[in-house]
């Protein structure tokens, strides 16, 4: 099991065994904090009580090391500080002290008994259920099917959850019987035959609603000022390592913020890294290059190409491990590979978007509901299906006069806004700007998808206006479950530690205690952190539409991808493990190549799966070798 996560510890390896009441621990260490034999893993506590394997980084070990006495400490490490303060205050205790991000597995040889526990916004991942009669857990579930007995049955239910959000929602798995720890979770078990108890240890929910119980009365000032300090303190702790340092720059605001404020401690210039894309549309380098030559950083600049890209392709499944299809995957694993040739940890401006109000769907879903809300339900359904009638080429050429951001994608966007006209609420229309298969019990066969999302956005919404809403439902789900599961496993991949400042917890309680204006007015997203990002970098090099960071999977389905999508979606491949009714997918895929519509996420999502299933070794069939060019036959060849 621990073989298969080598690439997330490349650097040493343990196994700790407790026979007597049949429990293993094996851990692949990436080493970040004491590089000594001291910082070995599985670890156990002074007095041989506890052991550990742990995943991320406790980044207030110091503090709380000054805190716990003179020692005696074998060597420098977090994880040695952890096992100390754990077992002088307890699990649960000790957690609430812990600023970082981790993911652990605890055993007390004392007390018999286990505890799994994840950071509050679920940024390390952890995996468990059972594997015949033994419980199992584990980082990805490459590991969990590496046990005797494991069985690997698809969960069908959580299959059509994922057709929806290109993700499987927490706490359900691809597999029956495995699930997702929840993000600020502590599980714990007394044997191994018990059920196990889970307890919220940080409740998000509660953050939320606190915080907005409780909203700050103070100036922009003193909103900016309290805010500087806090991101200034979260990034100071994670720049400490003992290994090389670096960041992603993208020169968006939350990037471009994270390395600022890096430039801001360090005393030498700070690595950043960007990848860049000759089609203008899905190209930021130059943006970032304007930021990185103002902040003095030491900038490192590839430009990739589509091969490049599309070499990624057959690498998706075993890279994210459970079926997963945001499709800026892609360029997140070629920037983290870039990255990993110069630094083993690299800080991410991750989180900035939740918090601070940088989506437009914060901002535009009131505003939909207000137009079509007076229309009759008839006519809008009508009017929906009259635009979904014409083409994306049509309306296209209808909108070349109209020199407007309508401009050349007039089509898709028409019709993304027509799909919103038989909406119920502004709820309604949230969760289908979530959705990417709108009834995915159409599409597989034998389904009940669980109402995950749905049932956050009724339960918030009842208490928060919409734009609230959003924003937590966003951060307690969609960012774990999608953003933060991206920038693990893309980076993991390559052994390079990824680590996140923005959502330290003490700035995720802070913004939730801020009033909306102090994140989106007058038309301006993201303000207060923009009021911070303005103190290093000039608004001209920043104010610019927000941008993507994709690929163009649309016109790559039509193009290079098309022979391998056409095997992976042909009547027999969708058919033969008795999954999906193939009819509404073949529809899709007919009416994309043909260019009628852009169905490139739903599509996306399908393919995803189709490969991974295979891949993975989840289905009897052999790999499908096609596009793009030879990668893929060389890669099932191996």
């Amino acid at each position: 099991m621990a073989d298969a996560l080598a690439h997330r510890g490349p650097d040493d390896s343990g196994v700790f065994h407790d026979e007597m009441a049949g429990l293993g621990l094996a851990f692949r260490r990436l080493a970040i904090l004491d590089l000594s034999p001291e910082g070995h893993q599985p670890m156990l506590s002074r007095s041989g009580r506890l052991a550990i394997v742990f995943n991320g980084e406790v980044y207030n070990h110091e503090e709380l090391k000054r805190e716990l006495g003179s020692g005696p400490w074998r060597g420098h490490s977090d994880t040695e500080v952890m096992l100390e303060a754990i077992e002088r205050w307890g699990v649960e205790r000790a957690v609430r002290r812990f600023i970082g991000m981790f993911a652990f597995a605890l055993w007390d040889r004392t007390e018999r008994q286990l505890y799994l526990v994840r950071d509050r916004l679920g940024i390390k991942p952890l995996y468990y259920g059972r594997a015949g009669s033994a419980f199992v857990f584990a980082s990805e579930l490459k590991a969990i099917r590496r046990y005797p007995g494991f069985e690997g049955e698809i969960d069908r239910d959580a299959l059509a959850a994922y057709l929806r959000h290109n993700y499987v929602p927490t706490p359900r798995c691809i597999y029956k019987g495995l699930c997702k720890l929840p993000p600020g979770s502590l599980l714990r078990m007394t044997s191994p035959d018990s059920e196990p108890e889970i307890r919220r240890y940080w409740p998000g929910e509660e953050v939320v609603l606190s915080g907005q119980r409780d909203l700050l009365n103070v100036s922009d000032e003193t909103a900016v000022e309290q805010l500087h300090r806090l991101l200034l303190d979260s990034v100071r702790l994670r720049m400490i390592a003992d290994v090389p340092l670096g960041a992603f720059l993208s020169g968006g605001v939350d990037s471009s913020t994270v390395v600022a404020l890096m430039q801001a401690v360090s005393r030498r210039p700070v690595k950043t890294f960007t990848i860049g894309f000759h089609e203008a549309g899905y190209n930021e380098a130059a943006d970032a290059r304007a930021v990185a030559a103002h902040l003095q950083t030491e900038h490192t600049e590839l430009y990739v190409t589509s091969r490049d890209a599309l070499d990624v392709v057959p690498r998706l499944a075993e890279i994210y491990d459970e079926p997963f299809a945001d499709s800026s995957q892609i360029p997140t694993f070629l920037v983290s590979r870039l990255a990993r040739q110069s630094v083993t940890v690299s800080l991410s401006g991750d989180g900035g978007d939740e918090l601070f109000g940088g989506y437009n769907r914060y901002v535009l879903t009131r505003r939909i509901w207000s137009l079509i809300r007076p229309i009759p339900k008839a006519f809008r359904k009508w009017a929906e299906a009259g635009f979904a009638a014409i083409s994306p080429q049509k309306m296209d050429s209808g909108f070349r006069w109209q020199k407007s951001l309508l401009r050349g994608a007039a089509g898709d966007k028409v019709h993304k806004a027509a799909a919103l006209l038989s909406s119920n609420s502004e709820c309604d229309i949230y969760h289908r700007l979530l959705s990417h298969w709108k009834d995915p019990g159409e599409v597989v066969l034998g389904s009940n998808e669980p109402a995950i999302l749905a049932g956050w956005i009724q339960r918030i919404a009842a208490q928060l206006p919409i734009e609230e809403t959003m924003m937590a439902v966003d951060l307690l789900n969609y960012l774990p479950d999608d953003i933060l599961t991206k920038v693990d496993r893309a980076s993991m991949a390559v052994a390079l530690e990824a680590r996140v400042p923005l959502l330290d917890h003490r700035v995720v309680e802070f913004a939730w205690r801020l009033p909306r204006s102090a994140k989106m007015r007058r038309g301006t997203t993201k303000w207060l952190l923009r009021q911070i990002l303005y103190k290093y970098v000039p608004p001209r090099l920043i104010e610019r539409p927000k941008m993507g960071f994709g690929v163009p999977i649309g016109s790559w389905l039509r193009g290079p991808l098309r022979e391998w999508a056409e095997a992976l979606l042909s009547r027999k491949s969708l058919t033969e493990e008795g999954l999906f009714n193939p009819e509404p997918i073949r529809e899709k895929w007919t009416e994309h190549i043909q260019g009628k519509r852009n169905w490139e996420y739903p599509l996306w999502d399908v393919l995803v799966f189709q490969d991974w299933l295979v891949r993975s070794g989840t289905a009897r069939r052999a790999p499908v070798i096609g596009a793009p060019g030879h990668t893929l036959a060389r890669l099932a060849a191996s």
